[in-house]
C-alpha cells in the first residue's frame, strides 16, 4: 500500500468526471461540451501511444497501401470495359491480370502492416495502462477501497483498460482507414467526372450532423455500461466469494433476483448501442442513396452522358458504391470509440486520485515503541456517528496493552490510525513522541508487525506467504523458525510439499485456524517493535489458542502490543486493558481492578461467562 508511482507521465489538469459509487444512478449524467472533453482525453491517452511512433507510421503507410489499392482497383474498371472487353486491345488484356494479382499483393502487405502495427500499439498501451492502474491502487489510501465497492475497481483494470485499448487503435485505425479509402475512391470519382463527384458530396454535411447526434448518444450510453459492468462485477465477486453462505441461508432466489436486475440493466444498454448503430447506419445509407439518385440524374443529362464513356462510368459507380460500407463503418467506429472514451473517463479518474502522503522524512531503524493517540477524531463517509470521538491514550514502549468493547466502538479503526492506513480528522497519533505524519511511511510501517482476523493470504506457497513482500528475503532456517512459534509447523509437515506447498487463492486449501496461524508466523518472522493483534486467535481452538497465546506472550515480550479481543483468555494477561464504547474510552485498568469495578468491563466478562456456560 505505500508503494508510490515512479515514471509517472505528467498528468494535466483533472477535469470533471463521473463518480463510481456504491449507490450508482444509473441515469445518463447531464451533457458536457464533448468536443472539449474527446480533446482533452486524447491529450492524455497520447503519451501512452508516443513511444510506438515508428510502429504508427508503418502502420499508417499499411492502411494508405490499403486504401490505394481500392482506388486502384476501382480505376480498372474503365479499360476493363473500354479497353479489354470493348475495343478488345490485346495489350490491356495481357496486363490487366498481372495488374489485379499485383494489386491483391500489395493490399495483403497493407492488411498486414495496417493490422499487426495497430494490435502491437493497442497490446502495448493496454499493459502500459494496466500497469500504471495497478501501481496507483497499490498507492491509494485504504479511505479510498472502503468507500468503493471492489467490483468497480476490478472492472477498471480489467474490461476498461481493454476498452481505451480498443478505443485508441482498433477504433481510430478504422477511423483513419475508412476515411483514406473515401478519399481515394473520391479522387477517382473526381478523376472520371469533376460535376457528379462534386454532387456526391452535397451529401457530406447531413452525414457529418448524423455523426456528431450519434456520438452523443454512444457517449452517455458508454458510461451507463461502464456502471452497469462494475454491479454485474461485483455481484459476482459477492456471490463466489460468499457461497457457503448464500447456500446455508437460502440467499439463492435472492442473488439471482438482484444479479437478473443488474444482467437484464447492462443488457438494455448494451441493446441501445446496437439500436442508434442500426439506425445511424441506416440514416447513412439512405442518404448516400440520395446522392446515387442525384449521380443517375445527373450522369444521364445529355452533355455528362456524352462525356462519360462506359467504363468510365462503371468505375465512379463502383466507387461510389465502395464508399457505402466505409460510411457505415464509420458510424460504427464512432460506437467504439465513445465507448473507449467513456472509459477512459473512468480510469483516468483512478490515476488523478492522490496517492497516499508521504512527505515525511524521518527513518529511524528500530523505534522504542511509545504510542500516543492525541484528541483523535474520526468518521466514515455516510456515516452520522463518529469512529473515533476525541480519544485520547498514551502506551509505553514494551507495554501491552488490550482494546475491548463492543464491535463498532472504535477499537480496529484506533490501530488502523497507528500505521496511517487512515488519516484522522483531527488530532495526531506519535510514536516515541514523532508524529506519524513525520515517518516514511516504509519507515513507519516497517516499525509495525500486524495480525487481523480477516486473515489475507496469496495465492503462493506457504513459504512465500509466511515471507512475504520485504521478508522475502529471510533465510529459510527464520522462516522455520517462526512457523514453529506459530505453532504452524504440524500441519505445514503434513502438507505434500510442506513449506513449499502453493495454498491457492485466499488460503482456500486450509481451514481457519491454519490460515491465521500462517498469518502470526508472518508477524512473528517480521520482528517489529509493534505489535497489532485484531482478534488474532479468534479462528483458533482451544488447544490451538494456547498454543498460540504461549508463544505471543514471548513474542510480546520487549514490545509495544495492541491487542484487540473478546475472549478474556486473550486480554486478562494485558498490563492494562482499555474499555471503549461509540469512539471513546470508558473505562481503563487491569483485569483484577476492572472487574471489581463492576463496569462495562465487567459486564462484558458476565456476557462472555454467561456464553460459556
Amino acid at each position: 500500500m505505500s508503494k508510490i508511482l515512479g515514471n509517472q507521465r505528467p498528468i494535466p489538469p483533472s477535469y470533471p468526471l463521473g463518480a463510481h459509487s456504491r449507490n450508482r444512478d444509473h441515469r445518463a449524467p447531464a451533457p458536457r461540451p464533448l468536443s472539449l472533453q474527446d480533446r482533452i482525453l486524447y491529450r492524455r491517452l497520447l503519451p501512452y501511444a508516443r513511444p510506438h511512433g515508428k510502429i504508427a507510421l508503418v502502420a499508417f503507410l499499411g492502411m494508405l497501401l490499403e486504401a490505394l489499392v481500392a482506388a486502384g482497383f476501382t480505376s480498372l474498371m474503365q479499360p476493363l470495359l473500354d479497353d479489354a472487353l470493348g475495343a478488345r486491345n490485346s495489350i490491356v488484356i495481357a496486363w490487366l491480370p498481372l495488374a489485379i494479382i499485383a494489386l491483391f499483393v500489395v493490399r495483403g502487405i497493407g492488411v498486414y502492416l495496417g493490422d499487426y502495427g495497430m494490435a502491437l500499439i493497442s497490446r502495448r498501451m493496454i499493459a502500459d495502462l494496466r500497469a500504471e492502474v495497478f501501481d496507483r491502487y497499490l498507492a491509494l489510501p485504504s479511505r479510498y477501497f472502503s468507500e468503493r465497492p471492489s467490483g468497480d475497481a476490478l472492472t477498471r483494470l480489467s474490461m476498461q483498460v481493454e476498452q481505451i485499448g480498443q478505443s485508441s487503435t482498433e477504433g481510430v485505425k478504422i477511423a483513419v482507414l475508412d476515411t483514406l479509402i473515401i478519399l481515394a475512391l473520391l479522387g477517382v470519382m473526381f478523376w472520371q467526372s469533376p460535376l457528379l463527384a462534386a454532387s456526391v458530396l452535397i451529401a457530406g454535411p447531413a452525414i457529418a450532423l448524423v455523426v456528431r447526434i450519434v456520438s452523443k448518444r454512444y457517449r452517455a450510453i458508454s458510461r451507463r455500461i461502464q456502471a452497469s459492468l462494475s454491479d454485474v462485477t461485483q455481484m459476482g465477486q459477492d456471490a463466489i466469494l460468499g457461497e457457503r453462505e448464500i447456500k446455508i441461508y437460502g440467499g439463492q432466489s435472492e442473488e439471482r433476483e438482484r444479479f437478473a436486475k443488474v444482467n437484464e440493466h447492462n443488457r438494455r444498454q448494451h441493446l441501445k448501442i446496437t439500436a442508434t448503430n442500426a439506425l445511424s447506419s441506416a440514416t447513412v445509407q439512405i442518404l448516400a442513396a440520395s446522392a446515387l439518385a442525384l449521380v443517375v440524374f445527373l450522369a444521364t443529362r445529355p452533355g455528362e452522358l456524352e462525356r462519360l464513356t462506359p467504363g468510365g462510368f462503371t468505375a465512379f459507380m463502383t466507387a461510389m458504391l465502395a464508399i457505402l460500407p466505409s460510411l457505415k463503418r464509420l458510424t460504427q467506429a464512432q460506437a467504439l470509440i465513445q465507448r473507449g472514451l467513456a472509459a477512459a473517463e473512468s480510469v483516468f479518474e483512478v490515476l488523478d486520485e492522490p496517492p497516499e502522503k508521504d512527505a515525511g522524512q524521518h527513518r529511524p531503524e528500530r523505534v522504542q515503541g511509545a504510542i500516543c493517540f492525541d484528541q483523535v477524531s474520526l468518521r466514515y463517509p455516510g456515516r452520522d456517528e463518529s469512529a473515533l470521538d476525541a480519544l485520547t491514550l498514551s502506551v509505553a514502549a514494551g507495554e501491552t496493552v488490550a482494546l475491548v468493547g463492543r464491535s463498532g466502538s472504535g477499537k480496529s479503526s484506533l490501530v488502523s490510525l497507528l500505521a496511517r492506513l487512515y488519516e484522522p480528522d483531527s488530532g495526531s497519533v506519535r510514536i516515541d513522541g514523532v508524529p506519524v505524519t513525520e515517518f516514511a511511511l516504509l519507515s513507519l510501517r516497517a516499525q509495525i508487525a500486524f495480525v487481523s482476523q480477516q486473515v489475507v493470504l496469496f495465492n503462493d506457497t506457504v513459504a512465500h506467504n509466511i515471507a512475504y513482500g520485504a521478508l522475502r528475503s529471510a533465510p529459510r532456517e527464520k522462516v522455520i523458525e517462526a512457523a514453529v512459534a506459530a505453532h504452524a509447523m504440524e500441519f505445514i509437515e503434513s502438507l505434500p510439499h510442506g513449506l513449499d506447498t502453493p495454498i491457492g487463492e485466499r488460503g482456500a486449501a486450509l481451514s481457519g485456524g491454519q490460515r491465521q496461524r500462517l498469518a502470526l508466523a508472518r508477524a512473528l518472522l517480521k520482528n517489529a517493535p509493534i505489535l497489532i493483534l485484531d482478534e488474532a486467535t479468534s479462528a483458533l481452538d482451544n488447544r490451538s489458542e494456547r498454543l498460540v497465546q504461549q508463544a505471543l506472550s514471548e513474542a510480546m515480550r520487549g514490545r509495544t502490543t495492541l491487542v484487540i479481543a473478546h475472549r478474556l483468555s486473550t486480554v486478562e494477561r494485558a498490563d492494562r486493558i482499555v474499555v471503549m464504547d461509540r469512539g471513546r474510552i470508558v473505562e481503563s485498568g487491569t483485569h483484577a481492578e476492572l472487574l471489581a469495578r463492576g463496569g462495562h468491563y465487567a459486564a462484558l466478562a458476565q456476557t462472555e461467562l454467561s456464553h460459556d456456560a
